[in-house]
Parts: structure tokens; sequence; C-alpha cells
């Protein structure tokens, strides 16, 4: 739920919401837990305190700086660092694990491997949270360097040698090709 805090009033406007939300969990038997619930603010000062629960057990809801939501990090700067560095870090484990089972690839298995296990957590959700900073973009364009040069023969290639011989584009290509996709079926 979202919610301008510019006033007092907004500020109860935003509890009698969350109040709604409790009294319709109840009506539909719900149970709403409390220590799942959070509140992120995001650009204002003024310091409000939301309470959730039974009208027996009221509870603060806890102030969050980041959330996690489907797989996607999300802080109150809506800076992408945080869901850039934990996607380049799951893709390297598996990368990782890779590497150690299976010593030198043919281009084949590479790209089932890659595609399959390494750029899905690359790409996953980037729409949502596309990189906006060039550094952002390197953590991710890292791993598929150091991924590209497990297939046997590729070491001594440059990166975009690496990647035209697989058939492969630059991460950072491959979402501007889904920002363009989201943006056609968006358009009609």
């Amino acid at each position: 739920m979202r919610s301008n805090i510019s006033s007092e009033t907004d500020i109860y406007l935003l509890q009698d919401d969350l109040d709604n939300i409790q009294r319709q969990c109840k009506k539909w038997r719900l149970k709403l837990h409390p220590d799942k619930c959070k509140v992120m603010r995001v650009r204002h000062s003024y310091q409000t305190t939301h309470l959730i629960g039974d009208s027996g057990s009221l509870r603060t809801l806890q102030q969050t700086e980041e959330k996690k939501d489907i797989g996607v990090y999300t802080t109150s700067d809506f800076k992408s660092s945080i869901q850039c560095n934990k996607a380049a870090n799951r893709a390297l484990s598996i990368l990782w694990m890779v590497n150690r089972a299976c010593q030198g690839l043919d281009k084949d298995n590479f790209l089932v491997i890659s595609k399959s296990f390494i750029r899905p957590h690359l790409e996953y959700c980037a729409q949502s949270w596309n990189p906006h900073f060039l550094k952002n973009e390197e953590v991710l364009e890292r791993v598929q360097k150091r991924a590209t040069k497990c297939v046997e023969g590729m070491k001594s290639k440059k990166y975009l040698e690496r990647l035209h011989i697989l058939g492969l584009t630059t991460l950072k290509r491959c979402k501007m090709r889904g920002d363009l996709t989201e943006t056609f079926k968006i358009m009609s």
C-alpha cells in the first residue's frame, strides 16, 4: 500500500487504511501477521507510528530501509545496487558450482547451462529494477564475462569476441530488448 504523507491528516488517513485492512482480514478470517508487515519511508520527514493487529494486541509496524518482494529487493531510495549485487552473487555461486563440476565446457553445453541457470538470475524482473548506474551494470556484466571464460578455448579471446562466437549479447543489450518488448506490450 502506498500513501503520500504531507500533513498530519494524511497520517490519520493512512492509519485508517491500515485499520480497514485489518477489519477486512478479520471479516474474511485471514490472519494478518504483524511481524511480517513493514513500513518503508520514501522521501518525507514525518515521523509516524502505525499500528496493526487485533484490538487486544496492537503492534507497532517495524520500519525498514529495504524489502524483498517476489525476489526483488526494493530500497527506500529506489536504487538498484542491492538487487544487482544479490543477483550477481547468486549467479556467481551457480557459476562456481558449474566450474567445479564441469571443467572445459563446449559451446553447446555452456549455452544450455548459462541460459538455464546463470542468466535468469541476472535478468529476473530486470524491467522493474533496471540498473541506472554504470557500476551496477558492470557488476552484472562481470558475471557473464567470467562465465564465458568457462568455454574451452575462450580464455584468451576478448569479451565481445566470446559473445559473438557464442551467439550471446551483452546484458545491457538484453535489458534494452526487454524494455522495448514491455513498452510494446503496454502501447498495444
